[in-house]
This record gives C-alpha cells, structure tokens and sequence, in this order.
C-alpha cells in the first residue's frame, strides 16, 4: 500500500475529469452482506487509509475514519459495536439519526471484507460523512469541522477515487487491462478463413494471469510463438496441406513499446491448420520448452523477474498442458 504523505487539501479535490458511481445515498437501505466483495484499490493519504471496493463503493479504514475526524480509533470501534444496541451510545445514535434523516437506513456501519489475513472493514463514503458531520456539529472537534468543510456532499467520494487512481469508466482490473486492450485492437484484424497466433494463445495469457502473473507490454509471447510457428510451418511444408498463410494489419495498444512501429504485419494462416497449431502449441513449444526459453530469456533481459519463470511453469506445467489447451478437432 502506498504511504506516501498527501494531505487533504482543497487543491486535492480537484477531480471534475471524473465521472463516480452515484453515491449510495440514493439508495434507501443499503445492504452488502450477499456481495462477495474485495479491494480493487486502497492507499494511505496522510494517516487516512482509503480505498474502492470492486462495486465501487468508496471508503475508508477505521482507522483513516477516525483521523479524518480528529477521535480516538476506539470511538468507531464503539460505532460498529453500538449499532445494532437497543440502547445505542450517543454516537451510534446520532449517525443513525444523521443517515435516516437522509432517507438511509443500512445494516453495519462497516462492509467486511475476508482477505487471507482475517476480515477487513471498510467503511463507506455515506457512513463516514455521517460520521464527520456529526464530530463537525453533534460534538465537534477541530479535524472534523475542517474535513467536514473540505469533504460534505460527494466530495469525500470524489476525493477517494482520485487519490487511489480508481476511473469507473474503465472497470477492468489492472492485470488485465493491457491484455483488454490488445484484444480490442485484433478481434477482427484476422481476414475470415483464417486465424491469428495472438487470439489463438489467449487461454495460454488468461491462465497465466489467473495464477497472478501480471499480462502487459514486457511480457508479449505471441511474438515468440509466431516466430516458432512460422519455422514449423515452412520447414514441415505445411503450405501444401493446407494453404497459402497470408499477413494482416496488427496493433498494439498507443501505450506499448512495440506502438512504435504499428501496424505490424504478422502472419495469419488457414483455418483448416488449427488442429495442427494446437497439437504443436501442446507437444513443441510448452512440453518442448520453448515457453520456458522464451521466460528465462526475458529474465536475462532484465524485462521480467526470475520469480516469473518460476510461478509461469509451476502454472502452467507441461504435465497440464493438454488440459488446459483446446482439445484438436
């Protein structure tokens, strides 16, 4: 998590180039408990830790809660154990009247999360300015009379989501994104009739990303399996049996090193070849090792970590290869 100082600043608020989910405050009872949630992004701003659930909630720690509002951490504990009280504490009691006033009633003061840690509270953008209203009015503090300045409306929830580079426009996770946009760029590059390597090794790249290997510009394999397969194809003569291969226009993504040089003209060969591809993907280039090679090349480079050879074959070994390629028509 990062921790680098930013205070909260009225300068800091500056995010009219984002586009938010409406805050849950339009939503009369609020209910997390059947969402199998996680963290996309969290981050510490000054002592405030702060975060975006994958629904986009906005929140903050119970510790970054109470910083906000200038109170001892054991005061929002004693929110969340007071809520549900039948004779609540006069905090619980006067955000839950500051929420109901507003037309919300939600169950817990705090969404949990299970990491592999133990259970995580995330406390939702609503809760808390209910929470900094009432330290700004009910019993108020300095911090929280400032921050309830700097943060009412949807301004806490604007601030989160720039201080923690969340863009709900755009809610892919980040180990996917640059893969997303590659396919986006090629999905229908390939003329009809015949197939491109890049799509055809997709389930190699989502299996890999799946095991936590990050997917984007340093690791691009494609380039190693079409050069591969390219000499298979020549040197078995495969042109005879099943075509002239011909070249399309390919792109990478503006951001990407190899953008430099777009478009790219790579080789698309017969579909009547596919079954051939993926015996010689399954048999050659991962049971042969020419996976391994390309990896441990990269990490020679200095483009990849050692680790990533070591995590890439141990998911994606050459005695699972066959279960995890198609199977040949």
């Amino acid at each position: 998590m990062d921790t680098t100082p930013n205070p909260i600043t009225p300068k800091s608020l500056q995010t009219s180039d984002l586009s938010p989910k409406p805050p849950s405050s339009s939503i009369a009872h609020v209910s997390h408990a059947q969402l199998e949630l996680f963290i996309d992004k969290q981050k510490e701003i000054d002592g405030v830790g702060m975060g975006v659930l994958s629904d986009g909630t906005a929140f903050l720690t119970g510790r970054g809660l109470a910083r906000l509002c200038g109170v001892s951490n054991a005061r929002v504990v004693e929110l969340g154990q007071q809520w549900t009280s039948s004779t609540p504490n006069a905090l619980a009691k006067g955000v839950r009247k500051i929420l109901s006033d507003r037309g919300i009633d939600i169950e817990t003061p705090y969404i949990e999360i299970k990491e592999k840690g133990g259970v995580f509270h995330a406390y939702p953008d609503t809760l808390c300015l209910a929470v900094l209203e009432y330290y700004a009015f009910e019993v108020p503090t300095e911090q929280g009379k400032k921050n309830y300045r700097l943060l009412a409306g949807k301004a806490l929830h604007d601030f989160i989501y720039a201080q923690v580079g969340y863009d709900p426009t755009h809610r892919v996770p980040e180990i996917w994104r640059q893969f997303h946009d590659r396919v986006s760029l090629t999905f229908d590059a390939v003329p009809a009739g015949y197939f491109g390597v890049f799509k055809e090794i997709a389930d190699i790249i989502v299996h890999l990303g799946q095991n936590g290997l990050a997917v984007d510009s340093k690791f691009v394999p494609d380039i190693s399996v079409g050069l591969a397969w390219g000499k298979h194809w020549v040197s078995e003569n495969l042109v005879s049996k099943f075509g002239e291969r011909t070249k399309f226009k390919h792109n990478y993504p503006d951001y990407f090193p190899q953008a430099d040089s777009n478009p790219q003209e790579p080789w698309c060969y017969p579909e009547m070849a596919l079954g051939e591809f993926r015996r010689w993907i399954r048999e050659n280039y991962i049971g042969g090792g020419k996976l391994e090679k390309y990896l441990t090349t990269k990490v020679k480079e200095n483009v990849l970590p050692a680790s990533f050879v070591q995590l890439a074959l141990a998911a994606y070994n050459k005695d699972d290869a066959a279960k995890q390629l198609p199977s040949i028509p």
